[in-house]
C-alpha cells in the first residue's frame, strides 16, 4: 500500500495526464453531457499561472471524475486506502494519479506526496467533508485541507458541486451544476482558511454551514 501512498512527482507523466484526460474529460464528459444538463460557472477564478488546491464539496462517487472534466486540469486526489485493495478500482485510482490516505490520521508520506505533486504541473485534489455528505447542510469538515494549503503555502480554490448524487432519467432530466468560487489565499491561520472555504461552498450551494 506504501507504493500507493508516497508518490513522486515523476509519476505525474504525460502517459497519467493523458489517461486521466481520456477517462475524464473524453468517456466520463461524454456521459455527463448526454445524460445531464452540465454548466460550469466561475471558470474565470481558475487561475493561470499559479499552483492552487482543489477543495470541494463532496456528495458523490463521481465527484473526482467530475471536476478535471468541470476544470480541464490534472488533478492528483487523495483517496481511502480502502479504494487500493482491489485491482480494478487500484488501476483506475493509480492511473489517475490518485494516492491513498487514511482516514485516521495524516502520515509523513502523504505531506510529501502533497509537496511533491506542487512540482508538476497538477493540481492537489481534495474534499474537506472528507467523505460524501449529501444532506441540505455543509458539515463534518476536516481541518488537514487548510493544513495542507499552510504546509505547501499553497492557495486553496473552492469548489461546489451541485447535482452530482441525482441519477438522470431520460432525456435530458439531470441537472449538474459546477460552481468556482474566489481563490483562497495562503495563509498560516488554518481556521481562517477552513471558515473562508466553508462560507464560500455555503454561498455557492445554497447549504447551511455547520461548525462542529
Amino acid at each position: 500500500m506504501s507504493e500507493y501512498s508516497k508518490r513522486d512527482a515523476k509519476i505525474y507523466n504525460k502517459f497519467r495526464t493523458f489517461f486521466q484526460w481520456l477517462a475524464c474529460n473524453v468517456c466520463f464528459g461524454a456521459y455527463i453531457k448526454l445524460m445531464y444538463d452540465f454548466k460550469v460557472e466561475g471558470k474565470e477564478n481558475i487561475p493561470d499561472d499559479d499552483r492552487f488546491i482543489v477543495a470541494a464539496n463532496h456528495i458523490s462517487g463521481r465527484d473526482p471524475f467530475l471536476l478535471p472534466f468541470a476544470l480541464d486540469l490534472p488533478i492528483a486526489f487523495m483517496a481511502k486506502e480502502e479504494l487500493f485493495d482491489k485491482f480494478f478500482s487500484r488501476t483506475l485510482m493509480d492511473y489517475c494519479g490518485a494516492f491513498a490516505v487514511r482516514r485516521d490520521k495524516v502520515e509523513v508520506s502523504t505531506i510529501k506526496t502533497a509537496l511533491n505533486i506542487k512540482n508538476t504541473k497538477w493540481m492537489l485534489g481534495l474534499f474537506p467533508q472528507g467523505t460524501r455528505d449529501s444532506s441540505h447542510r455543509v458539515e463534518k469538515i476536516s481541518k488537514g485541507f487548510a493544513s495542507f494549503a499552510k504546509t505547501t503555502k499553497t492557495g486553496i480554490l473552492p469548489v461546489a458541486i451541485i447535482g452530482s448524487d441525482q441519477k438522470p432519467k431520460w432525456p435530458f432530466c439531470g441537472k449538474i451544476t459546477v460552481k468556482i468560487g474566489q481563490m483562497i489565499p495562503y495563509s498560516d491561520n488554518i481556521e481562517e482558511m477552513m471558515h473562508q472555504w466553508c462560507d464560500t461552498i455555503s454561498q455557492l450551494t445554497g447549504k447551511e454551514y455547520v461548525l462542529e
